[in-house]
């Protein structure tokens, strides 16, 4: 076939299409990690400590051998050794919970200690839950406090510290001042497909076929441990049940290449519900002091948010929810800090808006609070205190639309009617109340690789190694170069997930379509310059690939963010304390929406998650084993459909002429504000302030502040 002269303007982008994949998933073409066949597949189960603290004393592995189908048994005492002195791709060294059976120390209840290998998963199940081991127990310490004499200040993946101004100076000249405490429980991921990888050697050469969200880190990290030249490890992603941030490198990713090692058979590891409590990474709980001072009109003179969070005693990770001030607001005295304590407990990691989840309930509730001090409306406090530069960075934001947002919701929402006074509507035995909330998330950009063919056939082959975890960023990519082509969507095929097609962006930090669709856009630009009207293609096609580091490196150095508002209304029935989210809306500034359709699920999907952490999640550990309670979806409650109400999802004009792409992240917006608004919500339907998540009807009923 020949090449085409361009056809008109496609714009694909910005119309709603359904998943390009959708028929594959909804008739179970679309196999998972778990679901590729391999031919002499062996199955791993992973045994975890039964105690917090410790060591391993002896395995028992002998019995185990015995048993029908079992072909080996890997520890500490017979696993290779892993290299571990490297920076990764992320910035840091690995946590050692992935580089497993290294030695006999046990770090936190559910260690990976061993896998056993068997011919079926089910005789791999039985083997493992026979193994004895033998331990030497030591004390541990699950308690997380605000006063814990570990506590320190970790810079991590941002400076532990902001600060400028006198803050004490400013709190005293204060008119009005708000200081409380406020916390987030223990949170858990738990896509709906669980953690599997399976791994097969080919001589030299590794294939990992895995459920993660970036091939190009699982790569890198695999190649690392192993001291491998990256260009013998392939690693395939092709669909992903969900990832929120827990699908990185795990233990059962490294345990499977092991064992596929020692057997030389592929090796599948799957991780169970209860092994993603522990294996699986989780958000930390929160304790957050935020002080606020602002003059006689509601403008900030002082902020000052504190946050401290929890970490493993082999790994750190901190949970930057003070991060979310330096963004959002501006104070003459303006001081934030991370800390971080570490204790006998898992790593925690990445969880849906890291930071600004957590961060944002504290810092919007205590919005809240100086709003009804100031005697003020809280969408005109939020405006009133709106910066044009970065708090802390000093730098413009390339577009800062969070006024529009409020401007629209508060229409959409009926604000204009709202009472301003805490518990005077009542319906029945229901009191009723609205809250609102400011969200912001970060539109970041990363070097990313793609590659585009155009193929004899007239049609346009896409190849890039993103991961689509369930968000449709194949359907988005598919737009994005079907408009950068100049020809109908039909005529594109994305296909993503795979290491050989190039390093890649992850899908991670809302930076994950805007990167690819950058270098999607830049192939396209490449191959159109290189086809020629009229002139034949050859049958191997012509193929353009494009790399945007340098481009990336170049854009100007500005602020660059997605905003929201978002709006709520409560129905709370103090005598059984039940809260019921009759409404909820989200009006977001998030860039050039490539599809609406599947934009707009993101976008009601971050709300509703919001609502869950509002109102129902959280994880309890418990301090005589160190574990945690309930380890499964039957006790770690999370929102059902009987709990989400009408919950809507616009979005406003966000143009940035400046930027290439003008696509930003809209993955996790949706999260940040919700359960401050929940929470607003349920203040001024009860009078009654809750610090505390979740809201659970026994903390409505015990009243009173910090409930």
């Amino acid at each position: 076939m020949t090449a085409e002269a361009p056809l008109a303007p496609a714009r694909a982008v910005g119309t709603g299409h359904v998943r390009v994949e959708g028929r594959d998933k909804v008739t179970g073409a679309a196999r998972y990690a778990g679901e590729v066949p391999f031919a002499e597949l062996a199955y791993g189960w992973l045994v975890s400590s039964t105690v917090a603290r410790g060591r391993i004393r002896d395995v028992e592995a002998e019995a185990v051998l015995a048993m029908p189908g079992v072909l080996c048994v890997l520890d500490h005492r017979n696993a290779p050794p892993l290299k571990t002195d490297y920076v990764g791709m992320l910035g840091t060294g690995p946590d050692p919970t992935c580089a497993v059976f290294q030695n006999d120390r046990v770090p936190h209840l559910g260690w990976p200690v061993a896998l056993v290998v068997a011919e079926t998963s089910e005789q791999a199940r039985e083997a493992a839950e026979s193994l004895v081991v033998h331990y030497e127990q030591e004390p541990h310490d699950v308690d997380f406090t605000a006063d814990h004499p570990d506590a320190h200040p970790s810079d991590d993946h941002m400076p532990a510290v902001t600060d400028k101004g006198d803050l004490a100076a400013e709190l005293a000249a204060s008119a009005f001042v708000v200081d409380a405490t406020y916390t987030t429980p223990e949170e858990h991921h738990h896509p709906m497909e669980p953690h599997a990888a399976t791994a097969r050697w080919e001589a030299d050469r590794l294939e990992v076929v895995d459920s993660n969200q970036g091939a190009t880190w699982v790569v890198a990290e695999l190649a690392n441990l192993f001291g491998l030249d990256p260009a013998s490890v392939r690693v395939r992603s092709e669909h992903v049940g969900g990832g929120f941030g827990s699908k990185g490198v795990r233990a059962h990713q490294v345990a499977a290449v092991m064992a596929a090692r020692m057997t030389g058979r592929p090796v599948r590891v799957v991780m169970t519900r209860r092994q993603m409590f522990t294996l699986a990474g989780h958000r930390s709980p929160t304790i957050q002091r935020v002080r606020l001072g602002a003059d006689a009109d509601g403008r900030l003179r002082a902020l000052d948010h504190r946050s401290l969070s929890r970490t493993s005693t082999v790994f750190e990770f901190v949970e930057p929810s003070a991060g979310v001030a330096r963004v959002m607001y501006d104070a003459d005295a303006h001081r934030t800090e991370n800390r971080v304590v570490p204790l006998d407990v898992p790593t925690p990691t990445w969880m849906r808006a890291p930071g600004e989840a957590p961060g944002s309930f504290a810092l919007e509730a205590a919005l809240d609070e100086l709003a009804h001090a100031c005697g003020m409306d809280p969408v005109e406090l939020r405006l009133r205190n709106d910066p044009d530069r970065g708090p802390v960075s000093g730098l413009p934001f390339a577009g800062r639309n969070l006024r529009a947002c409020f401007e629209e919701g508060a229409r959409r929402f009926g604000w204009e009617r709202r009472d301003p006074r805490p518990g005077v509507r009542r319906e029945g035995r229901w009191l009723l109340g609205t809250g609102t909330a400011a969200a912001s998330f970060g539109a970041g950009a990363a070097p990313s690789t793609a590659s585009i063919t155009a193929e004899a056939d007239g049609r346009f082959t896409v190849r890039i190694s993103a991961a689509d975890i369930g968000t449709g960023a194949r359907t988005a990519l598919t737009l994005v170069a079907a408009d950068a082509l100049d020809v109908p969507v039909e005529r594109v095929h994305v296909r993503l997930g795979d290491s050989a097609f190039g390093p890649a962006m992850i899908a991670g930090g809302s930076m994950g379509t805007r990167s690819w669709a950058w270098a999607v856009m830049a192939a396209a630009r490449e191959l159109r310059d290189r086809l020629v009207p009229g002139a034949a293609i050859p049958p191997e096609g012509v193929t353009a690939r494009s790399d945007t580091t340098e481009a990336i490196a170049a854009l100007a150095r500005k602020e660059r963010h997605s905003f929201g508002a978002q709006f709520a209304e409560v129905a709370v029935d103090t005598g059984t304390g039940e809260v019921r989210v009759r409404r909820m809306l989200g009006v977001f500034a998030a860039g050039r929406i490539v599809n609406p359709l599947t934009a707009r699920g993101q976008f009601t999907g971050g709300m509703i998650w919001g609502i869950s952490m509002a109102l129902h999640e959280e994880a309890a550990r418990d301090a005589a084993s160190g574990g945690p309670v309930g380890a499964d979806l039957a006790g770690y409650h999370v929102a059902t459909h009987a709990d989400v109400p009408r919950v809507e999802a616009h979005w406003v004009a966000d143009d940035d002429p400046e930027d290439p792409v003008g696509i930003k992240g809209i993955g996790e917006i949706g999260i940040v504000g919700a359960a401050a608004a929940v929470a607003n919500a349920v203040w001024h339907a009860t009078g009654v302030r809750h610090r505390s998540l979740p809201i659970r009807p026994d903390r409505v009923l015990a009243g009173g502040p910090d409930a």
